[in-house]
């Protein structure tokens, strides 16, 4: 067991919180990168002291930025994500950020809005738009959701490093076997109940999706319509929402050694985007979803009115799994197991975005 660094992507800057072996006592340091909204910060397991923040500013507008020192220090890379002139189509946030698979040393990914993918094969040094994805005939169905149309999840196969997927909303997830040449629409039996067709081949309004390290083919999805796991790379969805307070969320966590164990939080609907019956409630399952159980040891359970973003929790793939996230009211919450919380952090900015790496 070992020591874990959070990076914290808020709205004025990164921030970074390290812990000590049992991760209980923590130590807050930055910002970085200060008085930018940091959208997602990634170090590259091929490279721990490598790494990617997704930027954007109200006037110097969207970066990305690298570190060669395992977050120590930031800097902007010369290029970044743009759409051919001739779209006329500027990007206007940088969602998230993937490294490649080991195999692709140099290889990362972008998810921008308006929704696209992009890839670097020069550690972000320049960035090619991956056209296959948009050309895709369910493309029409896409549309902007609250937050606006936004390519917001990339997640690699832990078997088949040419097999790739992604998530957009309001547009669903894709499957892609062969390195995003070519892409597979896989939203079998997720609902979109804001359509004519609640449940068609696109359209729907994935919140976050993330596919297991370990197990080829496990993916959990939360939706704007519902908690839903796949065990066969997407061809087909199961909903397990039954047992939470409720379908509408953002976040999903995943277990690293045990892929029937996952977190969420929900939210009370998209009508009112707060933590159900404002309580502070992260729900664990422990059976892949046929059951539910509430987490709330050290979290406040009354009149917590909070939302997580889709960014905004991270485990760190310990045993035990620790499990951290950040509310937008800028509170940053750690758990070593899974189940009792300890409030890291209060009163930061607006927090986008958590992810967690070994302590360096």
């Amino acid at each position: 067991m070992s020591g874990v660094r959070l990076f914290v992507g808020t709205r004025k800057g990164l921030f970074v919180a390290g812990s000590d072996a049992g991760r209980r006592r923590w130590t807050l340091e930055g910002p970085f990168i200060e008085g930018y909204e940091i959208y997602h910060a990634v170090l590259d397991p091929r490279d721990p002291q490598s790494g990617w923040a997704a930027v954007r500013h109200e006037v110097w507008g969207t970066h990305i930025h690298r570190t060669f020192d395992g977050g120590r220090s930031w800097h902007p890379v010369a290029a970044r994500p743009r759409y051919p002139p001739e779209l006329e189509r500027e990007v206007k946030a940088i969602w998230h950020v993937a490294p490649g698979p080991p195999n692709r040393p140099r290889r990362v990914w972008a998810g921008v809005q308006p929704a696209g993918l992009f890839r670097s094969d020069d550690s972000g040094e320049s960035w090619v738009w991956i056209e296959s994805l948009e050309r895709h005939d369910s493309s029409a169905t896409w549309q902007p959701a609250k937050g606006g149309l936004a390519l917001h999840s990339i997640q690699s196969d832990p078997v088949s490093s040419r097999r790739l997927y992604v998530a957009l909303s309001a547009g669903g997830c894709y499957r892609s076997d062969d390195e995003g040449d070519t892409w597979k629409a896989i939203n079998r039996g997720v609902r979109a109940d804001f359509l004519p067709d609640p449940l068609p081949d696109a359209g729907q309004c994935v919140h976050c999706l993330r596919a297991h390290p370990a197990v080829s083919g496990r993916l959990f999805q939360q939706n704007h319509c519902g908690t839903y796991r796949s065990d066969d790379a997407g061809e087909n969805w199961t909903e397990i929402t039954a047992g939470l307070p409720s379908d509408f969320g953002y976040v999903v966590g995943l277990d690293q050694s045990d892929p029937d164990r996952a977190w969420v939080i929900p939210e009370e609907s998209s009508h009112l985007r707060v933590t159900c019956e404002a309580r502070l409630r992260v729900y664990e399952t422990g059976d892949a979803g046929r059951s539910w159980e509430a987490r709330t040891e050290g979290l406040p359970q009354s009149h917590a009115y909070v939302t997580v973003l889709r960014e905004a929790l991270a485990t760190d793939g310990q045993d035990p799994c620790g499990v951290y996230f950040g509310t937008a009211t800028g509170h940053l919450y750690a758990s070593p197991d899974g189940s009792r919380w300890t409030q890291v952090a209060s009163h930061l900015p607006k927090i986008l975005s958590v992810t967690a790496a070994p302590s360096g």
